[in-house]
């Protein structure tokens, strides 16, 4: 569980990240799930986007692929979201205590 003050550090650093992961119309299928297990493996910290054409709204999305992924959701904003996971191997984000 985040505290208030890392999920702020989360959401600082995640405006310089680029999205990653659209989900469209196909809504959330096994591929695209297995493509945000390997962001958060390899970046920790990743934004997703929620496209018109899909019938989830962004909250929806971001807590299902984190459920699956076992990540957190950082931020939803209108359709963009945040999520979260801690690499165990090698940590590239220090986090504030």
């Amino acid at each position: 569980m985040l505290t208030s003050k890392q999920r702020a550090f989360l959401r600082a650093t995640a405006n310089t990240v680029d999205h990653i992961l659209h989900i469209g119309k196909g809504e959330i299928s096994p591929a695209m799930l297995k493509q945000a297990d390997d962001a958060l493996t390899a970046r920790e910290l990743f934004k997703g986007r929620v496209l018109e054409s899909c019938a989830l709204t962004a909250r929806e999305a971001a807590e299902t692929v984190a459920l699956q992924t076992n990540a957190e959701v950082v931020q939803v904003i209108g359709r963009t979201f945040v999520l979260y996971r801690p690499n165990p191997k090698e940590t590239k984000i220090r986090l504030p205590k």
